[in-house]
């Protein structure tokens, strides 16, 4: 679907890819990984053509869609959720009002006979099998269900872009791609600002859309739920693993070793050969044989290899100064903002040691109870800090707060003290801020950049109490498990506000959830807690249908002295039941046909005179899509079916 061929960028005359190829198949659903600064977002860039490599090329179709999401983009104003996530189905509107145009010019010509005529009529069947194909169905069902899934409540549709925050704006721009169902999906790090809900919808929505995605992400569960194939940029070149995330870590330790081994032995070679060069350089006998050597040198392929810092850097939090039993005590606690009620007469109490997490939708109060917590914000109710409790407290805004005047490293020097201060160098390059970015003054900083150094520095602070917001959003993988490890070895008491799953993981020991104004406690890890909602969300929908049951018997009692429907009720209900089990039956036959029809289609692409026949291309691009068009058809056949069902 999309090849690269021999691709290389240069940034100041150092290449950041040299001469890289592969390719991206349809439904390829891939993890882009590498350090840092490796180029991910490059290449990112690259394919989504909002850059030009140096050398090389990247072919794709002519009519492939792609929609990119990158980490930081330009919002529109003045519309709301509603009409910005509508945009997504522009081509439609455009198209129909084209159809729309034709037909009117139609109308009001009798030139039957002439070559004009025929161009409008040939122009106007031909967009209308364009929107047969793409569909013009009922899209503002699509659009609620997609904003539904990415958090947004059905009150938020009418509602400005402009009143969310740059999070809740991203959701947005997510929605308005996911919604166009691209051919490809270019995702750079899509998760950074969902809470645990939508990254589970998420993760179902792109295993199950049937689009090829190449996404970078560091959240480990998320990527291995997703995706099936992992690249990895490393010194310039590609690695390609055909596996998952966890699977390439394990074939990657492999190569690595190889790599390892093969450098060493090339090393000693080389090492051996200079060794004959000098020691016979000025012996006639030995010439030939030298410049031989030298030749042999000059013609080596020299192995690269990633060279990891292997040690483990173990960070640790300063002591904790002693603190009260109960450091956070909290009752009948409520905050509104205006008539909006955000937490509605709350309690909970964590004890001094314990390491817990806030959890739920954003929007549901975790943010909101932790100003109060710092006596940001006025509320009624009652809260307490133990004796002697000294918070540390990481925001967003803390970055903001940072002297502009310093280097990253004079930032952390100031506040290190002791046997910490001989560190300062591990810990700013475990944190991304290696060699030269040590020297950076704080106001060229990117705003992920000052929040990694605002969590550095608050490590090295001594508090009792860690108050942490979203702390992983800008750390790689190897940061997190750094921060991960010193909070798990911190004596204090922590509460973590978090949507990474894998961070939370093994971290936390309690799980308070805000919902519906409210909080609950449960005891446990985040997947025992995960664990939980499933079951609970099962027992809702038992309870939903009970309460659609007792309506309907309510109903039926009102009609007839007996309570359960009457058998006209039922007739009609059971003729409706075996329509739509047919309507489902025939909409698995249609499936099952164009997937078999797709099959040997994409089998035929093996071959040359397939492979390069633009109309063949065409139409199987068709079916996939026809195929899309019915898989919709069906999913909405099935949810009718069963609320059918629900109602015998």
């Amino acid at each position: 679907m999309i090849s690269i061929e021999q691709l290389r960028v240069e940034f100041g005359g150092s290449p950041l890819f040299d001469d890289i190829s592969f390719l991206i198949n349809p439904k390829d659903r891939i993890a882009l990984v590498g350090k840092n600064g490796a180029g991910k977002t490059t290449l990112l860039k690259l394919l989504a053509g909002k850059m030009s490599p140096t050398k090389g090329t990247i072919s794709l179709p002519r009519d492939l869609t792609i929609g990119y999401l990158p980490q930081h983009m330009i919002h529109n104003e003045g519309t709301t959720v509603m009409e910005e996530a509508s945009s997504a189905f522009e081509h439609i509107h455009v198209l129909e009002k084209e159809i729309e145009q034709l037909g009117v010019e139609l109308a009001t010509r009798t030139d039957y006979d002439s070559d004009d005529y025929h161009r409008i009529i040939d122009r106007l069947t031909h967009q209308q099998e364009h929107l047969q194909i793409i569909g013009n169905g009922n899209y503002e069902a699509q659009i609620e269900k997609t904003l539904l899934g990415l958090g947004f409540l059905r009150s938020d549709f009418s509602r400005p872009c402009n009143e969310f925050s740059g999070g809740w704006r991203m959701r947005i721009e997510l929605a308005k791609i996911l919604l166009i169902r691209p051919d490809v999906l270019l995702l750079d790090e899509p998760t950074n600002h969902l809470d645990i809900e939508s990254i589970q919808w998420l993760e179902s929505f792109l295993i199950g859309c049937g689009s090829a995605v190449l996404l970078v992400s560091h959240d480990k569960a998320f990527i291995d739920a997703v995706t099936t194939r992992t690249i990895e940029i490393s010194l310039g070149k590609l690695y390609d693993y055909a596996v998952n995330y966890s699977e390439y870590i394990k074939l990657r330790k492999e190569r690595h070793e190889q790599q390892v081994r093969a450098y060493e032995n090339q090393q000693k070679m080389i090492q051996d050969t200079e060794e004959f060069i000098e020691r016979f350089r000025y012996k006639a006998t030995k010439s030939v044989q030298v410049q031989s050597r030298i030749k042999q040198l000059d013609k080596i392929d020299r192995i690269e290899v990633d060279m990891e810092d292997t040690s483990r850097l173990n960070l640790k939090f300063p002591p904790a100064p002693h603190s009260g039993i109960i450091p956070l005590e909290v009752e009948h606690l409520s905050k509104a903002y205006g008539d909006h009620l955000v937490l509605d007469n709350i309690g909970l109490i964590i004890n001094r040691g314990e390491k817990v997490a806030f959890v739920g939708k954003n929007g549901e109060g975790k943010s909101t109870l932790v100003k109060c917590i710092m006596n940001e914000i006025e509320y009624s109710g009652k809260l307490k800090l133990g004796h002697q409790v000294k918070i540390g407290y990481f925001a967003q805004n803390q970055a903001s707060l940072l002297d502009d005047s310093l280097t990253v490293f004079q930032t952390i020097d100031y506040v290190a003290v002791g046997d910490i201060r001989t560190k300062i160098r591990d810990i700013l390059g475990a944190f991304m801020f290696g060699g030269e970015a040590s020297d950076k003054k704080v106001k060229v900083l990117s705003g992920g950049e000052r929040s990694r150094l605002a969590m550095i520095r608050l490590l090295l602070e001594p508090v009792n109490l860690l108050i942490l917001d979203e702390p992983t959003n800008h750390l790689d993988m190897r940061s997190k498990e750094v921060l991960k490890e010193a909070i798990k070895t911190f004596n204090g008491t922590a509460i973590v506000v978090s949507h990474d799953r894998e961070f939370l993981d093994g971290l936390v020991t309690k799980v308070y959830e805000f919902g519906n104004k409210k909080v609950r406690e449960h005891l446990g890890g985040i997947y025992d807690f995960l664990l939980f909602k499933k079951m609970e969300n099962l027992r809702e929908l038992e309870v939903s249908n009970l309460a659609v049951k007792n309506q309907n018997s309510d109903h039926a009692q009102k009609q007839s002295s007996e309570n359960k429907l009457n058998y006209e009720a039922r007739k009609e209900l059971s003729r409706k039941i075996r329509k739509a089990e047919k309507e489902v039956e025939e909409a698995e036959k249609v499936i099952s046909s164009l997937e078999q029809e797709i099959s040997a289609m994409e089998a035929n692409l093996q071959q040359a005179e397939f492979a390069s026949d633009p109309s063949f291309i065409m139409r199987l691009q068709t079916v996939q899509r026809d195929m899309e068009h019915k898989l919709y058809e069906w999913e909405l056949l099935c949810e009718q079916l069963e609320t059918l069902k629900n109602n015998e």
